[in-house]
């Protein structure tokens, strides 16, 4: 994150500016440039992959930058089976696997989805992406651990991860050994310091500079630790937070300058953007309304497997699609609202409903 932190200082004043006047003005006409989407970004190797902790976290209302996650409800209703729907897929197959994910929803087999069965739903498929990335790390272990002794050195990280950015290993490595200067340009080295920061908050005490299996899983997803989980919650604010209080205001959790503006035309404004922000930030993070986000109550809204969110993310998923207002979900509701809960939208969605049910 500090690779970032550099770009946010050095904008900062244009970002507050601009935030003050979005928050005193009855239209909002502009914000900072989200170019997380449309900026070109080099394809990850297979490498990058195992072994670089992920910028997007499954099950997870926050982005490790800072963003919201735009697939947060698809991804605790779907879980694992979120990839089975896509743009491409035939609609009358996705409208039949809705109404099988439905009957499983409805626990209790009335034929409607209340509050307490869509938490626990979400539980159940938060779990899922807990193990999946549990298993994913099994593998990104033994692509760091090439000598299956159970634990990785910084140092050996360190060379796998530049082996990955095509350094030559061998090279590296004796140069390590050595304590030879690595040559390095200034973007490697910043996000070597920033993950060697993130190395050493994930050595569970006693510190032994070594990482286990589970340390590494912690430190390629906080999500899985308490530790981490407030690790990564204090390097959010730390990038948002403008006058150091180590709290958030709600000019500065809207004036986040996401990724790298390159020039001025390439911003693309767009007033949803505060406005969800906004939202989020007054309605659902600020738990006791006062104007003030603490990292007490960030880290509860980050928090995967808090099922008091669960519950509140249960009832605001149903209130989108509760058209006869009897704070439940019935079938054809959930099918008629199926691109907010799956991102795919289904065609003739009521057709041949109780049939097919």
């Amino acid at each position: 994150m500090s690779v970032w932190r550099k770009l946010w200082r050095r904008n900062c004043l244009a970002v507050s500016l601009l935030c003050y006047i979005l928050l005193h003005s009855m239209d909002v006409h502009a914000r900072p440039a989200n170019m997380s989407a449309s900026k070109e970004k080099s394809p990850a190797t297979k490498d990058d992959n195992e072994i670089l902790p992920p910028d997007h976290l499954n099950g997870v209302k926050m982005e490790m930058d800072g963003h919201l996650n735009k697939d947060f409800h698809q991804e605790v209703f779907l879980g694992k089976e979120m990839e089975e729907f896509d743009e491409d897929s035939e609609p009358r197959r996705n409208r039949k696997k809705l109404i099988e994910i439905f009957s499983k929803v409805d626990f209790n087999r009335d034929r409607s989805v209340s509050a307490k069965e869509m938490q626990r739903w979400i539980m159940e498929k938060t779990e899922e992406h807990f193990q999946e990335a549990m298993v994913e790390n099994k593998n990104s272990f033994r692509a760091v651990d090439p000598d299956g002794d159970g634990h990785v050195t910084w140092d050996e990280y360190r060379v796998k991860f530049l082996a990955s950015k095509g350094f030559n290993e061998k090279e590296i490595a004796e140069k390590i050994k050595n304590s030879e200067d690595l040559k390095l340009d200034e973007e490697t080295q910043e996000v070597l310091e920033s993950l060697k920061d993130r190395w050493f908050q994930a050595d569970n005490p006693p510190a032994d500079q070594l990482l286990n299996e589970q340390e590494f899983l912690s430190f390629l997803h906080p999500e899985h630790s308490r530790g981490m989980l407030k690790y990564m919650v204090k390097e959010i604010v730390r990038d948002l937070d403008q006058d150091g209080d180590k709290k958030l205001t709600l000019s500065e959790f809207i004036s986040l300058p996401v990724g790298t503006v390159e020039n001025q035309q390439a911003q693309d404004i767009d007033d949803d953007w505060v406005r969800e922000r906004k939202k989020e930030f007054e309605e659902v993070i600020d738990s006791d309304r006062d104007g003030i986000v603490t990292m007490d109550e960030l880290e509860e809204y980050m928090d995967p497997m808090n099922e008091h969110n669960a519950l509140n993310e249960a009832k605001q998923m149903i209130a989108v699609a509760d058209e006869n207002q009897n704070h439940s979900l019935e079938l054809d509701e959930i099918l008629k609202y199926s691109e907010y809960f799956t991102g795919s939208k289904l065609m003739d969605y009521a057709r041949n409903v109780h049939e097919e049910f």
